[in-house]
């Protein structure tokens, strides 16, 4: 598994881009970094590939030690966000620059996805699309048969029937052969799609750490209509995280046992009750809304 243990990270200006975290990523998950522009993602998945070093606290992969471990980094490929460092070279050369860093390079496995989604290979991929970047370093991420993953806004400028093959490989890979994904992302309906592990990150802070599942169904909306004036103060036995009076409809964000939190509405004899579907941004914005942050920051 992947571990950080108190973790800090500072760069040159003295900015905390990462204060003092604890996180962990079991084996064979797809595992979701979440927040803002600027929130500490892309410094946790450049820590975990040994591009940077904390300050303080301990990376570790299977209990190694991350940085300056040649037998660790062959276990891990990072797809950055950026694809200008490949432009100069042919599909058939980058597969080769690779192929000498990671012993188990499979050239089947290569040409296989090659051939499903039609990649030239004498062509610079400077003259590749965005999208058929993204694929060219994908399929190489993929055929290096790592056991782990780690994306940074990978899916960003893909046209959606790019996004469907991309994460099909990835699919594929962690039912296969228990590959372990890390993505980063700010976007709420990537994560909801592909993982099932979910990590909040703000200001460089872990808000929270939790299965998916559980996330979508610990949270209700509720909408309520009275024919009494009612106000938050009047639910103190509901966890409430966003109270909305129109009129007479009450909209009402509660965390909690559904059923429990129905029985408690109906107590005051409502003359309408619905619970109406919540999104996974919705969720996380009234989250952040109850600890404090600003939620247009991560909206």
């Amino acid at each position: 598994m992947i571990q950080l243990r108190g973790v800090t990270k500072k760069f040159d200006n003295n900015f905390v881009a990462l204060d003092n975290i604890d996180l962990t990523v079991p084996t064979g998950t797809a595992f979701g970094l979440l927040g803002s522009n600027g929130a500490g993602k892309s410094t946790i998945l450049r820590l975990l590939a040994g591009i940077y070093k904390q300050e303080h606290g301990d990376i570790l992969i299977d209990d190694i030690k991350v940085y300056n471990e040649p037998c660790v980094k062959e276990r891990v490929f990072f797809i950055n966000d950026e694809t200008i460092q490949y432009g100069g070279y042919t599909l058939v050369k980058l597969k080769n620059f690779y192929k000498g860093f990671y012993p188990k390079f499979s050239e089947e496995l290569f040409e296989k996805l090659r051939k499903s989604i039609k990649l030239p290979m004498d062509k610079k991929i400077n003259q590749f699309s965005k999208g058929m970047k993204r694929q060219a370093v994908m399929i190489i991420a993929l055929a290096c048969q790592t056991d782990y993953i780690m994306l940074d806004e990978a899916f960003d400028g893909l046209d959606p029937t790019m996004r469907i093959i991309v994460k099909k490989m990835l699919v594929d890979a962690i039912i296969d052969r228990e590959l372990t994904v890390i993505i980063s992302s700010h976007n709420l309906k990537e994560i909801n799609e592909l993982c099932d592990t979910v990590a909040l990150i703000h200001e460089g802070k872990i808000v929270f750490n939790r299965d998916l599942d559980d996330v979508k169904g610990n949270i209700h909306k509720f909408q309520v209509a009275y024919d009494l004036d009612y106000v938050k103060d009047n639910f103190k036995d509901i966890n409430i995280l966003h109270f909305e009076k129109n009129h007479s409809i009450y909209n009402i964000i509660a965390k909690g046992d559904e059923e429990d939190i129905r029985e408690k509405l109906n107590q005051k004899n409502p003359l309408i009750l619905d619970v109406i579907p919540l999104t996974l941004e919705e969720i996380f914005i009234y989250e952040m809304e109850v600890l404090g942050y600003d939620s247009n920051e991560i909206s």
